[in-house]
């Protein structure tokens, strides 16, 4: 009975597990920002990322490298002043940050990402930087409707959520295979104690009829 109420349990939560999974990726929280620029050799490029109103008050940077996870910091908005080539400004009022990129090099050719600090997981989205050899030497990108996380990023969490999903499902199957394995264990063991009692009761009888024929 133990073994089975573990099993129940094992399967509620299976079920709870399985339908935060299914949940969508991306909710409520957003931020628009294009997934990619191009700027001149030279020249600068501007990249806004619009971002929900209740994100008004939280500090918000630009970040630099392939995987978000990984990436460095390059400027903030409570850094309070530009960094290097590169700076930020929010304005508030129109639900806005602002990167601006000067001087641009073969070197800033990169994965960047506008990002929302907020406790828990932080809001982002990826811009990649493209250079060429324009005369244009300001490129100012325009806000695309994009989620949260970039459509990669999203595809790498979609495979994550089915690697989760099932490894609990063997999990699941382990455990109703253990769980069979228990019960016909104890019912054999059962079986060999009334064997054993059936096997004691004929000694038994045999050992009187041997005594009453004497």
């Amino acid at each position: 009975m133990r073994a089975a109420g573990s099993f129940d349990c094992f399967s509620k939560a299976f079920v709870v597990c399985f339908l935060w999974l299914m949940k969508p990726t991306v909710g409520s929280s957003r931020l628009s920002a294009p997934g990619a620029v191009t700027g001149a050799y030279g020249g600068s490029v501007t990249v806004s990322c619009r971002y929900s109103p209740r994100f008004k008050d939280n500090t918000k940077y630009w970040c630099r490298g392939p995987v978000y996870e990984l990436c460095t910091i390059v400027t903030k908005t409570s850094w309070g002043q530009p960094n290097d080539r590169t700076s930020i400004v929010d304005d508030k009022e129109s639900e806005v940050f602002t990167v601006t990129v000067t001087s641009l090099q073969e070197s800033d050719k990169d994965m960047y990402w506008c990002v929302i600090s907020r406790p828990g997981r932080n809001v982002y989205a990826g811009v990649r930087l493209h250079l060429s050899h324009a005369a244009t030497t300001v490129t100012t990108t325009h806000i695309n409707s994009l989620p949260t996380l970039e459509q990669d990023q999203i595809g790498w969490w979609m495979i994550l959520r089915w690697i989760v999903f099932i490894s609990m499902l063997c999990c699941l199957a382990l455990a109703h295979i253990a769980e069979r394995r228990i019960k016909a264990a104890r019912e054999m063991q059962l079986q060999q104690q009334l064997d054993r009692k059936s096997l004691n009761n004929y000694e038994i009888m045999s050992s009187d009829a041997t005594v009453t024929d004497l």
